[in-house]
């Protein structure tokens, strides 16, 4: 029990030290944007990344079919090919990459990917640490909002001051804070409270201290 407790005040210790760094790297927070910017809906779909599970279908030849992980460094091994970039790709330009290195081996392939295990490059996560009950990295999905994100990770703990979380966001060369009112949405139903996300966004959610 002990060896909890203390587990537990170190995890909260580094949500507040992570927490207190935002801080200083942006004293004035901002408001979070009420949505997203245009370009993110032009994103040219769902791109691969290190940790998915991919089914690769081959038409008519099954003994080359086969589902397989992408590797850390971001590269699948399939039959008959021994290394093939897959991370930072769309499954459909995956597939044509696939056809070609098979066209060597097989007249004319048909070649089919699918994402069963979704992970996404790191890119297009959107982190989640601090005082929520599962805090982890989610694949970012289109016009996801940050209603979205608290339900992937349960919601927030009872040590959270959720009005006082923060979103770190990438904007071009400088890192950006913007205040979110999770009390409001999650425990009053504010939903104005409720603003998009971006990919590469970090969510910041410290303890309360009283």
């Amino acid at each position: 029990m002990a060896k909890f407790s203390t587990y537990g005040c170190l995890l909260r210790g580094i949500t507040a030290a992570c927490f207190f760094l935002g801080l200083s790297a942006c004293s004035d927070f901002q408001d979070a944007p009420t949505a997203a910017p245009q370009s993110v809906d032009a994103s040219p779909g769902y791109l691969v990344g290190p940790g998915d599970q991919l089914q690769i279908f081959v038409w008519r030849n099954p003994e080359l079919s086969t589902t397989v992980p992408v590797r850390p460094d971001g590269r699948i091994s399939l039959p008959l090919i021994e290394d093939l970039q897959a991370a930072n790709k769309t499954p459909t330009d995956l597939a044509r990459d696939v056809e070609k290195v098979l066209a060597e081996f097989v007249q004319n392939p048909v070649v089919t990917v699918i994402v069963s295990e979704f992970v996404g490059p790191f890119n297009q996560q959107v982190r989640v640490v601090g005082e929520a009950l599962q805090p982890r990295a989610i694949s970012y999905r289109e016009k996801m909002t940050i209603l979205d994100v608290m339900i992937e990770v349960g919601g927030l703990t009872e040590f959270a001051a959720g009005n006082r979380a923060v979103i770190v966001r990438a904007d071009k060369n400088k890192k950006t804070s913007y205040r979110v009112r999770l009390d409001d949405l999650l425990k009053s139903g504010d939903v104005s409270a409720n603003v998009d996300v971006l990919p590469g966004d970090v969510l910041i959610i410290p303890q309360s201290w009283f």
